[in-house]
């Protein structure tokens, strides 16, 4: 079956394959989110974050070992987690896969009422053996330093303009795994690895071809609230059949930056 991906075409059929990162940029400004999908304007892309996706392969290698034993892995133990296991199921790398989300068994639903095929890439599922509810997980790495006189490493946390991405993304996710016909706790989990360098001497190992760097672990507790998914569906479908471009969100970047082409271009 041909699938609708990329620019929106209003009269195709097939469901519109909508990943989590574009509901998203809906989110953010709808004005880029129309310019994109429904005019196939290419923002300028950035790099991928190749460490970044180390540590989230690395966690899952962690976390896989504990999923073929069907036992909590030790971070949880020391978590207060110890009812929790590493979700096992056939799938479980296709819902790893955000290339291929919109692919057959892989971690999507489909929205009937706008006939969109939401849904992306899954870090991690915790099964809870005592209620049967499955429990949405996140990886996340970054090196916050350290903070005051006494140079502590800075607490890990989910404030932040930026992280609230992050708690829309579990929102998102613990929607696609109801719609998926899952029962989903609404606790989700961030599993935080922090690079630390306070006190630490160096990176490089005995045998200097290869380093070593030591990250702090911290797991966060999100309660989530997926009660504005479906909304956010309707309104990107309405967006995406609309011939003007809306306005774009106070402060985006993509505006200044469009704005100032402009201005500069036009003298």
């Amino acid at each position: 079956m041909p699938r609708h991906r990329g620019t929106f075409k209003p009269e195709r059929e097939e469901p519109y394959e909508l990943s989590r990162s574009k509901v998203e940029k809906f989110v953010r400004c709808p004005a880029c989110f129309w310019l994109e999908r429904a005019r196939g304007v290419k923002f300028p892309s950035m790099p991928g974050f190749n460490l970044n996706t180390n540590t989230d392969i690395l966690l899952k290698r962690d976390f896989g070992i504990y999923r073929e034993k069907q036992k909590p892995h030790p971070f949880m133990i020391q978590n207060g987690l110890e009812h929790l296991v590493p979700f096992q199921h056939e799938d479980m790398e296709r819902w790893a896969s955000a290339m291929h989300f919109g692919a057959e068994n892989h971690f999507n639903t489909l929205h009937k009422e706008t006939n969109i095929l939401f849904g992306g890439g899954l870090d991690d599922v915790w099964h809870n053996r005592e209620t049967g509810e499955l429990h949405i997980v996140d990886y996340k790495s970054t090196a916050q330093g350290v903070n005051g006189p006494k140079n502590q490493p800075k607490p890990i946390d989910l404030e932040g303009p930026w992280k609230a991405g992050y708690k829309r993304q579990m929102d998102m996710y613990q929607w696609v795994m109801r719609g998926m016909g899952y029962q989903v706790n609404d606790i989700g989990y961030f599993v935080y690895v922090d690079g630390q360098h306070w006190g630490i001497n160096g990176m490089l190992d005995e045998n200097p071809f290869t380093a070593t760097m030591k990250f702090s672990a911290t797991l966060l507790t999100y309660q989530g609230n997926d009660t504005w998914v479906e909304d956010a569906l309707r309104g990107i479908k309405k967006l995406l059949q609309q011939d003007t471009c809306p306005p774009h969100s106070e402060g985006c970047e993509e505006e200044i930056f469009l704005k100032g082409v402009l201005d500069a271009i036009s003298g």
